[in-house]
């Protein structure tokens, strides 16, 4: 299949209209309507659904356009990385994060940065599985940190750490000055989580399915910023991963360890396996590897 025969097809599922597509490719309608059924031709089945009305993908249609939007891209990709080799321009690299990573993340790009002295990192924060597989999918990020584990075939999934979950705390509750919590001391309180999709709100519900109780939710929030925010006006408690506390400067909070094996959540790097990947890149994941490598044997000595 000729690569601009995939750009025509995706752009007219995009545009809605033969019309606008053509003036985007700036061609004829005619020479792209004979470029669309040249492509039929070639796959051998009907890709749009011309007894409806507008622009209607057939099955087929659908499975080629997800696919030739993936192929476009990746071709655009390793093409503009061989114009930027051939004039030596600038490094880029984008990269996916949770927020509970900055407490070391800094470390791996510190070394980047010594390396590679201008290398442009964007960071973006991908919390939730669709963001996570929406940022991959769509070339936004070239790895990311994550605690949520995508499953599939194109995708390398590296477990890098465990971490705990704890008992985020308003200043001067009655659980802090206990000598230890279980996830029993947490039912009645008036309970903060992560809304729907997001991995640790599935860690945090599976350890109170597992202790038998059932928390009392009271809101549910995207970001763990917000979690802190609320616990700090006393409007609740939450749970949240070890590493992101060590980190913020929230003077009315203070937390607890759960003493509960269940309470915890796995922290994965992962990244495109099937799409090229640049040179910046591999080094990047090498680096993060590395860095938890060293941790690990430091802690086996």
């Amino acid at each position: 299949m000729e690569m601009n025969k995939l750009l025509y097809f995706i752009t007219i599922i995009e545009e809605k209209t033969y019309t606008a597509a053509a003036e985007k490719l700036l061609i004829s309608q005619p020479s792209l309507s004979a470029a669309i059924k040249k492509l039929e031709k070639e796959v051998g089945l009907p890709l749009l659904d011309r007894s409806k009305k507008g622009v209607q993908l057939t099955k087929v249609g659908k499975l080629l356009y997800e696919e030739a939007k993936r192929l476009v891209l990746h071709h655009e990709q390793v093409s503009n990385e061989m114009i930027r080799l051939k004039k030596e321009g600038p490094l880029k690299l984008s990269i996916g994060i949770i927020e509970s990573s900055k407490v070391w993340f800094p470390r791996v790009l510190t070394q980047l940065k010594l390396e590679h002295e201008n290398v442009f990192i964007k960071l973006l924060e991908v919390l939730s599985l669709q963001d996570v597989e929406h940022s991959l999918y769509n070339f936004e990020v070239d790895l990311a940190i994550t605690n949520q584990y995508v499953n599939h075939k194109h995708i390398e999934t590296i477990p890098l750490y465990d971490e705990k979950l704890v008992a985020l705390l308003p200043y001067d509750h009655k659980l802090e000055r206990k000598n230890f919590i279980t996830v029993r001391d947490l039912q009645d309180e008036n309970f903060i989580i992560s809304e729907k999709g997001f991995q640790t709100r599935e860690d945090i519900l599976k350890a109170f399915s597992k202790s038998g109780v059932r928390p009392n939710i009271h809101f549910e929030i995207g970001r763990l910023e917000t979690a802190c925010d609320l616990v700090e006006e006393g409007l609740g408690i939450s749970v949240v991963p070890e590493n992101y506390v060590k980190h913020i400067q929230h003077r009315a909070i203070r937390y607890k360890r759960i003493h509960d094996p269940n309470v915890m959540r796995t922290v994965y790097l992962i990244y495109d396996k099937k799409r090229y990947n640049s040179p910046i890149v591999m080094r990047t994941i090498e680096l993060i590897t590395n860095n938890f490598k060293t941790i690990h044997h430091s802690k086996s000595l």
